[in-house]
């Protein structure tokens, strides 16, 4: 009887540890990533791919359109939810059967696109001045179209850069003292549920700062007379006036590192005394707050200080804060001290979903890549946010990575269905079904007749 593979079961390989096993191999018949198929019903249950088709256009304009921009725009992010963070695995994920079912249309049953058609749809197509604007607004109407059904009661941005390193002769690359390499410099800006709201790569010599307003102005005109309550927290590199101004001018509660100098040293001189008695065991914090105007300040505006005396140091921990927030000045502490969660966020981005993996020569492929890498970050966090029953809900996205997405499977095909044996392994049956029931709840109900 003929093997599946076309090889002779006789011929199958065994192992000369223990020759009672052997080795098949069936190719397009098993699949490492079935989890990815949750995630495709998640982004049918919220018409994501639906809102890019919406603002992306086809710029091909010969007959060989056998892969349509959206099923290789889901190529593109599930590839890299599974952790292929660019085109060289493309001409095997073509084979991949899980792949060419989120892929849809003839590449369910023949194949999805090359590892060259993909490169040129995201180097070219992409990077056209029309689709990298609508490319870098999508993750926003993502956003918009999650939050539809059930708006937040306020909006909390979190502004921070980061670094990817660079290796080779790449445009726009530079060294950075302050990472002390070879890098680019991109921007991020997140809300509170660490939904990636707006990026841009930036060459690697600028200032933490550079193009603040040009990444912040469309994230806040999207909440503009939507939400009351608006917060922005940033650290010390974006202590700049006309941040102030524009925040202030545009309604939004913040609050700011500010870098320390001798006039903010002298308002709170008094806490700076070390304390008189043997020193405790446990730290003990001061609060302060004063209003106080740079010569670069058209106003005076609240600052808040902590100061901090640790046992074993010689001097205290100094931080100031300037805000308009009126709470006090230790619940102000408190609520910048929750800007942290962005630099976890940016680290999961740069563990799971490989988004410092920008390896073309050009600067504009590279930044086409980073929102494609956002793109897969939002997909995935909304999973994390939306979809995870309480028992797995502190997973990362990086656990989400191995246990969910890397599922394997078996692929049965009958003559009116495809039937995917997965793997229980890291997630059981039980968890994944809670997974789909909680998707399915997602979906829009349909309107009463």
């Amino acid at each position: 009887m003929a093997h599946p593979t076309g090889e002779s079961e006789l011929n199958a390989p065994r192992l000369n540890f223990d020759r009672r096993l052997k080795l098949e191999f069936h190719g397009s018949n098993v699949t490492s990533d079935a989890g990815l198929l949750a995630y495709r019903e998640l982004d049918d249950a919220l018409g994501l791919m639906e809102i890019a088709g919406q603002h992306l256009a086809d710029t091909r304009t010969g007959k060989n359109g056998r892969h349509v921009l959206i099923g290789m725009l889901r190529q593109s992010v599930f590839g890299r939810l599974a952790g292929y963070e660019d085109v060289n695995d493309a001409d095997r994920l073509g084979h991949d059967p899980a792949m060419r079912w989120i892929v849809g249309g003839r590449a369910a049953t023949k194949q999805a696109a090359s590892a060259s058609q993909m490169g040129r749809f995201e180097t070219e197509w992409l990077a056209n001045d029309e689709n990298f604007a609508a490319l870098a607004d999508l993750s926003g109407h993502w956003i918009d179209q999650v939050h539809s059904p059930r708006p937040p009661n306020g909006i909390v941005l979190d502004m921070d850069s980061s670094v990817s390193p660079t290796y080779g002769d790449q445009e726009g690359t530079a060294y950075n003292g302050h990472f002390a390499c070879t890098c680019y410099h991109p921007l991020f800006v997140f809300n509170q549920f660490g939904d990636l709201e707006r990026s841009t790569l930036r060459p690697g010599n600028v200032h933490s700062a550079d193009g603040w307003k040009e990444v912040l102005e469309p994230v806040v005109a999207r909440y503009r007379g939507k939400l009351k309550r608006r917060y922005f927290r940033a650290d010390a590199a974006f202590a700049n006036p006309e941040v102030y101004e524009f925040l202030e001018a545009e309604g939004f509660t913040y609050a700011i590192r500010l870098p320390a100098n001798q006039i903010l040293q002298q308002r709170i001189g008094y806490l700076l005394k070390r304390p008189v008695g043997r020193p405790p065991s446990e730290v003990r914090r001061y609060y302060a707050n004063f209003s106080y105007q740079a010569q670069s300040w058209k106003a005076a505006r609240r600052v808040v200080a902590k100061v901090e005396w640790h046992p074993g140091e010689l001097y205290p921990r100094v931080g100031f804060i300037v805000t308009n927030m009126t709470r006090p000045a230790e619940r102000v502490v408190v609520f910048y001290n929750h800007r942290g969660t962005a630099e976890q966020w940016i680290k999961e981005g740069k563990n799971a979903i490989k988004w410092t993996r920008l390896s073309c020569c050009s600067f504009g492929a590279n930044a086409v890549r980073l929102q494609l890498h956002a793109l897969a970050y939002n997909l995935a966090n909304f999973m994390r946010t939306l979809a995870l029953p309480e028992a797995v809900k502190q997973w990362s996205l990086t656990s989400l990575k191995e246990k969910l997405v890397k599922s394997g499977a078996k692929i049965v095909t009958h003559a009116r269905y495809v039937t995917f044996q997965v793997a229980e392994v890291a997630v059981p049956k039980e968890l994944f079904q809670e997974i789909l029931r909680l998707i399915a709840g997602l979906r829009p109900r349909p309107a009463p007749r």
